[in-house]
């Protein structure tokens, strides 16, 4: 019977140490949100698949939904507020897919690039 118990207790340790701990809940921070979102600013614009003046865009969208957290923070962040970022960075989420996947390309990249 312990043998049996230790057994279920290490699984269970296990499969708590495979998935990150934002993936368990299927939930992220809002920090880990907002450096997710970031980071697919960046590769967008590396890989060429988002035009300067796109990344100027979201960047602005991306800052401005920061500012507005901070001044959410100062108080406490309540669970409407909460609600309101999710909702935002959905959005901005989708604008940064979208924007990704419209076939313009930032200098240099895509079937119209210049040739030297």
């Amino acid at each position: 019977m312990k043998t049996i118990l230790l057994s279920l207790t290490v699984a269970a340790a296990l499969a708590a140490f495979a998935q990150p701990a934002g993936a368990q809940a299927g939930w992220m921070s809002l920090n880990q949100r907002q450096a997710e979102l970031d980071r697919r600013i960046d590769m967008g614009q590396r890989h060429g698949e988002l035009t300067r003046q796109e990344a100027r865009h979201l960047r602005m969208e991306f800052n401005q939904i920061a500012q507005l957290e901070a001044h959410y923070r100062a108080s406490g962040l309540s669970g409407w507020e909460r609600a309101d970022l999710d909702r935002r960075f959905d959005r901005l989420s989708a604008e940064i897919r979208g924007e990704r996947h419209d076939s313009q390309y930032g200098y240099g990249y895509g079937p119209a690039a210049p040739r030297r």
